[in-house]
């Protein structure tokens, strides 16, 4: 897929990006994402929607990743940006902020000079699906794409929102024996000496029940520091 040419990380994440955002491969994914950006939500009448496979974002350099479920229908479908312009990327801007993985704590568009550090951000799906729920051969389908762009990263810490994410980060980076569960705050060895972090998605279900709180949050993000031999606050 990717050129050989391309010499730094950041130019073949670039070049990798450039192939995703015309990918077709799931009917069913491509109507949804393309009727959606059509119809719209009232709120965003006069905006255009991005409505095409949402590339991952970040720091090419990263060591922590960060890893989703997939694009929202009128977040990252809307603005080209995963978890950019909608209530979940508050919650998870705003804590990448207070623990130093980003510039400011809120993202509204692709041009609002949000800049992540030593973090990047992707989804094993890159199309928002039908009620965020992707099929298993939609998953599978999408996975070479995601097989393509952890191999440009060099990544030391994971951090899985969302069962999902903790099961398709075993995927392709295991095996692990025994296999690790899934909770909020759970650790687990990866090969290479890797580590995995869970949390709870970042979802408004999860946020406004209270079941994941900003200090919750934070404190999986503080202790991906810690893992990358930084240190949590006094």
């Amino acid at each position: 897929m990717t050129p050989s040419h391309a010499t730094t990380p950041g130019e073949r994440l670039e070049r990798l990006n450039r192939e995703l955002v015309e990918c077709r491969r799931c009917p069913r994914l491509v109507e949804w994402r393309e009727r959606v950006a059509r119809e719209k939500r009232a709120a965003f009448r006069d905006q255009e929607y991005w409505g095409r496979p949402v590339p991952g974002f970040g720091d090419p350099v990263a060591r922590l990743l960060i890893l989703g479920l997939a694009p929202a229908a009128h977040g990252g479908n809307r603005t080209g940006r995963i978890f950019t312009g909608d209530r979940s990327g508050d919650w998870l801007f705003g804590s990448l902020h207070r623990t130093g993985f980003a510039n400011q704590p809120t993202s509204v568009s692709r041009g609002d000079g949000l800049a992540l550090r030593d973090c990047y951000i992707t989804a094993p799906v890159k199309c928002a699906p039908p009620d965020n729920k992707p099929l298993p051969e939609e998953r599978d389908t999408c996975a070479p794409w995601l097989t393509e762009e952890l191999g440009l990263l060099d990544v030391r810490v994971v951090v899985a929102l969302g069962a999902f994410a903790w099961d398709q980060t075993l995927r392709h980076f295991g095996p692990v024996r025994p296999r690790p569960r899934f909770g909020h705050a759970a650790e687990a060895p990866l090969p290479g000496g890797r580590t995995l972090l869970g949390s709870y998605h970042v979802s408004q279900q999860n946020t406004s029940t209270r079941r994941l709180t900003a200090d919750m949050l934070d404190a999986v993000f503080w202790r991906a520091r810690v893992l990358l031999g930084g240190r949590e606050p006094k």
